[in-house]
């Protein structure tokens, strides 16, 4: 799987954290309201944005293994998951961090997530949970996921997974040629075979509902402006060098829509919700 910077993952996170959909959390919390306490495998944790955006609607223990292939990335996310709580104890490997009224214990573990995910699921948490992952995931791999999952009951909630929207403002004349290129360059492999890129949330969907499970999705857009300046920017360079690799554009026209982009008024980036739990 395709790393990502410590840095990337700080820009990123405040416009994650807002775009969440607040009807799809609402509902995970609300099918664990009656547990005192919850245990969570995080997939593909990075630095550990997820448990702080989930957490407040989970009971008030609970526990977050977090899961990801790069080891550094998870010893950011003990460190920035130990500034962010209140209090913060150590005992062994794991943090118990307070936040609140939440007591919260943190375990990471480094897995390849091709290689080791039913050994990973074999620890069967109460909860699965994911952010901006399942984009990079071929078909295959959702599909062998979701039956793992299925076979185990275990209901999974994830985010911001890419919907292949995008709309900059003001326009520009290249937009339609950069973003088909951009779709094509998604769908290349980034550590799980052909990623499926835009079309992974359906994916996912259908395997859970053709086993038998609920499904709910909702919309959980990046909406920048003027205040997300240097996360615009770094979208745009970005973008722009993913559809370099392609081959698929000029580069000048592509000069020409970075320079228009990275002075854009504001930007939309479709992302996916999806929570997926047996009946």
């Amino acid at each position: 799987m395709s790393g990502f910077s410590p840095d990337w993952l700080a820009l990123r996170e405040p416009a994650d954290h807002a775009a969440r959909n607040p009807q799809l959390l609402s509902s995970v919390g609300s099918y664990f309201a009656a547990k005192q306490s919850l245990t969570i495998v995080d997939l593909g944790s990075g630095a550990g944005s997820n448990l702080r955006g989930s957490y407040s609607a989970l009971p008030n223990r609970q526990h977050w293994t977090l899961v990801d292939h790069d080891e550094k990335l998870l010893a950011v996310a003990r460190e920035r998951l130990a500034a962010w709580a209140d209090e913060v104890q150590e005992q062994g490997e794991e943090l118990v961090l307070s936040k609140g009224e939440k007591i919260i214990t943190v375990d990471t573990r480094q897995a390849d997530l091709n290689k080791d995910l039913e050994w990973v699921l074999g620890w069967q948490p109460d909860l699965v949970t994911a952010a901006a992952l399942f984009d990079l995931a071929s078909k295959r791999w959702l599909e062998r996921f979701a039956a793992a999952l299925v076979s185990q009951r275990l209901p999974l909630y994830t985010v911001l997974t890419y919907d292949g929207r995008e709309k900059w403002q003001p326009e520009h004349p290249a937009d339609a040629r950069m973003l088909t290129a951009f779709h094509h360059h998604q769908h290349g492999d980034k550590g799980f075979g052909p990623a499926a890129g835009p079309d992974a949330t359906e994916i996912a969907a259908e395997a859970f509902r053709k086993s038998g499970f609920a499904v709910s999705i909702g919309e959980s857009p990046w909406q920048l402006g003027e205040g997300q300046r240097e996360l615009m920017q770094a979208l745009a360079d970005g973008f722009a060098g993913a559809v370099l690799e392609t081959g698929h554009i000029d580069a000048q026209t592509i000069a020409d829509w970075l320079a228009a982009r990275r002075n854009a008024e504001s930007g939309l980036t479709g992302h996916l919700d999806l929570w997926a739990r047996p009946v």
